[in-house]
């Protein structure tokens, strides 16, 4: 296999569609939400393109026996409500820093022989403790997107996150503007320990206003109660070991 084939799976014709990147990162946000959009948008999505590349890990998937090579997805989206859509998911990122450059361009590539020139990037800011309001964070490629977003109720925050955003996500802001898309990340607040649903929900309700349709949710919902009981389970543990620690008194020797 060569360093990076892409397999032409079908032709679409798309009007002005946008990229939209969830591949995996902090809490699974990112790729949470598309794979939510791609359930909720089953009957209208076309798998377009597999991009396969020689940096993702070297192995497969199995399901009911079968194997697949790992590889990332491009999902289109025809005649929704809002926007035409190019929905880009995948089990893995690159291995390396020359590999996100080149699964990027390629990503930017597909968008561009789609007509694409808008891409958002969806994905999760640790905030390293577990949250009950859960705040999007934005970066964008250019000023001029700013007033969109923020009317979206995204917030933008001065040297956050901190140290910037790594992987495809940032890259498509980065490369993205070099090649003249506009670009904007979206990124839900996360504890950073667990999958987040709920943050992933809460990136979707912005893409949602921002783009113009409307999303069910009740199997994210159902996902994010799951988790509220993992959470709760952990809290228990974590105050059990609190009240399991001896004190001065139960460490007196007793002759």
């Amino acid at each position: 296999m060569d360093e990076l084939e892409i397999d032409a799976v079908a032709e679409v014709e798309l009007d002005d569609p946008v990229l939209v990147e969830g591949l995996p990162g902090v809490g699974h946000v990112g790729t949470l939400a598309v794979e939510h959009l791609l359930e909720e948008l089953e009957g209208e999505s076309t798998l377009v393109r597999r991009i396969y590349s020689r940096e993702f890990p070297p192995q497969v998937s199995v399901e009911d026996g079968v194997s697949k090579l790992t590889c990332a997805e491009i999902h289109a989206v025809e005649g929704s409500d809002g926007r035409d859509l190019l929905l880009l998911t995948g089990d893995h990122q690159a291995q390396s820093n020359d590999g996100h450059y080149t699964l990027t361009d390629a990503f930017l590539d597909v968008a561009e022989e789609f007509g694409a020139s808008e891409v958002y990037a969806l994905g999760g800011v640790p905030t390293g403790e577990l949250i009950d309001e859960y705040a999007v964070v934005g970066a964008v490629s250019d000023e001029s997107l700013l007033e969109r977003l923020e009317d979206a109720g995204v917030e933008f925050r001065e040297d956050e996150p901190a140290g910037g955003i790594v992987g495809v996500s940032g890259l498509l802001l980065g490369l993205g503007e070099r090649r003249g898309f506009e670009a904007s990340c979206l990124m839900g607040e996360t504890s950073g320990y667990l999958v987040d649903p709920k943050s992933a929900r809460a990136v979707l309700e912005v893409l949602e206003d921002v783009l113009g349709f409307d999303l069910e949710y009740e199997s994210l919902d159902e996902r994010a109660d799951e988790m509220e009981e993992v959470i709760g389970k952990i809290q228990e543990m974590e105050q059990q070991q609190q009240m399991d620690v001896p004190t001065d008194d139960d460490l007196r020797y007793i002759g």
